[in-house]
């Protein structure tokens, strides 16, 4: 008897630490948001995730700049970035807590420090919101601050892939053709889709870690707000129980989750006359078809999409970044874990 209360009062504690750390990895994942954007650019973050590799020494971080990106061929997020003064960034986060032998789970998330649409300019209306445009990231950079926190017996990869969207005479224009990191080609026919180009690159670079998941978030489509408002966001996946994992963890903390379909139906609305593919599929299922974009470039691991758009921040008087889906990876991680 003593045993076993002992052992529910480690339990009892741990959890209790863990709902402690989370916490402060969502506070983490807050001010990175709500930074300004003229100093939240993407050597910033990056500098951000080599502060918190020399905070905690159980986290390695890589930050891979143009020249390393150029020759792997990350020509999308490279595209990207093209319009702007500030250099995109590629940041690689790792945690080894389980066995060397255990596949690490992944995650990746979009770092778009702000985003003007480029070349296919956004309305001037609630652009300031754009710095939120990284929330992705900055759930990364929240999660993995919690799992430095915990230390939980897991391996975990975290990446990020950082830009800026701007407009500028060097900035890629509608119509251009770029290939890919995976050798597929994409016909860039609106710039202000651009997240889908810098993740499509980071999806096929955590292809070598033989991942036992994969999952990226991301602020990707306005149109997952006209489908799901602020409540929920959206998970797309090309396996069910990775699917169903996701949303169980979205459950159990109150971060809610909802999956949308994607079926091979959708994927022709991508077909494009001179590339493997377009960057958009029209105003119809506008989040299905980013998010099938995606699934091209994750076909050889369990990999499930979050798209954020919803949830990352608020707008009016409450507006603020709200540190979501930081509770609901964490948990999702630790379901994962070992004892």
């Amino acid at each position: 008897m003593v045993v076993q209360a002992s052992g529910a009062g480690k339990a009892l504690k741990d959890a209790f630490n863990l709902g402690l750390a989370t916490g402060r990895g969502m506070n983490f994942t807050r001010d990175l948001g709500n930074t300004p954007p003229n100093i939240c650019h993407p050597v910033w973050l990056a500098e951000q995730a080599k502060k918190l590799a020399k905070e905690h020494d159980c986290i390695k971080t890589e930050i891979l700049d143009e020249k390393q990106m150029e020759k792997l061929g990350m020509n999308t997020i490279l595209a990207v970035g093209k319009g702007s003064t500030q250099p995109p960034r590629f940041i690689i986060m790792e945690y080894k807590g389980g066995k060397a032998k255990d596949q690490p789970h992944v995650l990746v998330g979009k770092g778009i420090t702000f985003d003007t649409g480029g070349i296919s300019l956004k309305p001037g209306e609630g652009m300031d919101e754009m710095k939120y445009d990284m929330g992705g990231s900055a759930s990364v950079l929240g999660t993995m601050q919690v799992i430095a926190e915990t230390r939980p017996k897991i391996n975990i990869v975290a990446v990020i892939a950082a830009a800026e969207n701007m407009p500028d005479g060097g900035a890629t224009r509608p119509g251009d053709i770029v290939t890919t990191m995976s050798g597929q080609t994409v016909e860039i026919l609106n710039t202000d889709a651009e997240g889908r180009l810098v993740l499509c690159d980071a999806l096929t670079y955590v292809k070598r870690y033989n991942p036992a998941s994969v999952l990226d978030m991301a602020t990707l489509t306005g149109a997952c707000i006209i489908a799901l408002g602020h409540h929920a966001s959206a998970v797309f996946s090309n396996n069910d129980d990775l699917a169903n994992e996701v949303l169980a963890a979205g459950e159990r903390t109150g971060d809610r989750a909802w999956r949308l379909p994607l079926w091979d139906e959708y994927q022709n609305l991508l077909d494009s006359n001179f590339a493997d593919m377009q960057n958009i599929g029209g105003r119809a299922a506008g989040s299905i078809t980013a998010a099938c974009f995606l699934s091209r470039f994750a076909k050889d691991y369990r990999w499930a999409h979050l798209d954020i758009a919803g949830t990352a921040w608020n707008s009016g008087k409450a507006k603020g970044a709200t540190g979501r889906p930081v509770p609901l990876l964490v948990d999702y991680l630790m379901s994962h874990a070992g004892k």
